[in-house]
């Protein structure tokens, strides 16, 4: 995994999850702009520094066997991110597969997350945490069917989650990665991360203000 530190004291610890595609530099630059903003951001790295630029190869990496389970390498992720500051309120941002994990921590109350975002992806296993969700669609996406994302909004809604949807008119699956120039659209996803840091400030700078308000 590569750390991103922030300037000065970090708001926040947000733990990024590459898509299918591994770590990329287009999630370098993501968690750069989320590290300038004064986050200490650690960007995972499931398939051990290999990535794919065709469907075949990212099939190929995401079906490969590796040395441990996904879920403890970003369990040990988020330790990272965390450090020694216990009281850090954490986030996870996922992007296609990595949002299937990110709602995966986020819906597990025992990684104490405060929020998660995810990029085209839904998923409805759990929904135990007590995390905000914010989640970005788009327009066409064979990737995403109607059927998994109406589940885990009606399933989110039963649980009483925070969540907040937004879609972008004329994207597909990847808009937001800039790496896939194919299907990167640069005006949605400078605004999908100017939502994502007002996401991240609303509610890991009101997790921070509680853990102040109860040391006393």
């Amino acid at each position: 995994m590569e750390l991103l530190e922030p300037a000065g004291r970090a708001r926040g610890g947000v733990l990024v999850v590459h898509s299918w595609w591994g770590l990329t530099d287009s999630f370098r630059r993501y968690g750069a702009a989320l590290a300038a903003e004064g986050y200490r951001v650690g960007l995972a790295d499931l398939f051990g520094g290999a990535t794919a630029t065709t469907e075949d190869e990212a099939r190929a990496l995401r079906a490969a066997r590796r040395p441990r389970p996904d879920y403890r390498t970003l369990s040990a992720g988020l330790d990272a991110v965390r450090g020694a500051a216990a009281d850090l309120p954490l986030a996870t941002v996922g992007f296609s597969m990595g949002g299937h994990w990110a709602a995966w921590l986020a819906g597990r109350a025992a990684y104490g997350l405060s929020a998660a975002v995810l990029y085209y992806a839904a998923r409805a296993s759990h929904v135990d945490g007590r995390a905000g969700l914010l989640a970005h669609f788009a327009a066409a996406d064979p990737w995403v069917s109607a059927s998994a994302r109406g589940g885990m909004e009606r399933a989110l809604h039963r649980a009483g989650r925070r969540y907040v949807a937004h879609d972008y008119p004329g994207t597909g699956h990847w808009f937001a990665e800039s790496d896939r120039t194919d299907a990167y659209h640069p005006e949605a996803s400078a605004l999908a991360l100017a939502r994502d840091i007002a996401f991240l400030s609303a509610h890991l700078d009101r997790a921070t203000a509680g853990v102040g308000r109860d040391a006393g």
